[in-house]
């Protein structure tokens, strides 16, 4: 009889310390601002960057290409007509789809490149 209360204790325990914790972790929504230090905001407008601009270009640039290039929404377009022409329904489908995301691929490249902007505005100077 001695074990079972103490089951009952620990498991009750365990389960109010989890309930607790929980509320107390969904209540507080706000964080605490990360600080780095001068080196690393160097070493982030330096060297970080520039290769994060370069890649959003280079898709931006890739995405918008012509039917020439492979990975682009007319690339895509095209080899989804092939398809469907050939009679493959299923993979002219999936390359449809794949086309149909390319808008939003393009937004968050956009706000990628506006969330670097804005970090170089703030740490670096403002200059690119």
């Amino acid at each position: 009889m001695n074990m079972w209360i103490r089951r009952i204790a620990v498991v009750g325990t365990a389960a109010l310390g989890l309930t607790t914790t929980g509320v107390a972790a969904a209540q507080d929504t706000s964080y605490a601002p990360i600080t780095i230090s001068p080196e690393q905001v160097k070493q982030l407008c330096e060297e970080r960057a520039p290769k994060i601009e370069d890649r959003i270009q280079r898709l931006t640039t890739r995405i918008n290409g012509g039917p020439d290039v492979a990975g682009s929404t007319a690339w895509l377009q095209a080899q989804a007509q092939k398809a469907r022409d050939a009679g493959n329904t299923a993979r002219a489908e999936r390359l449809e789809r794949r086309v149909a995301r390319r808008g939003e691929q393009l937004t968050k490249l956009g706000d990628a490149q506006r969330r670097v902007d804005t970090f170089q505005t703030n740490h670096c100077g403002g200059n690119k």
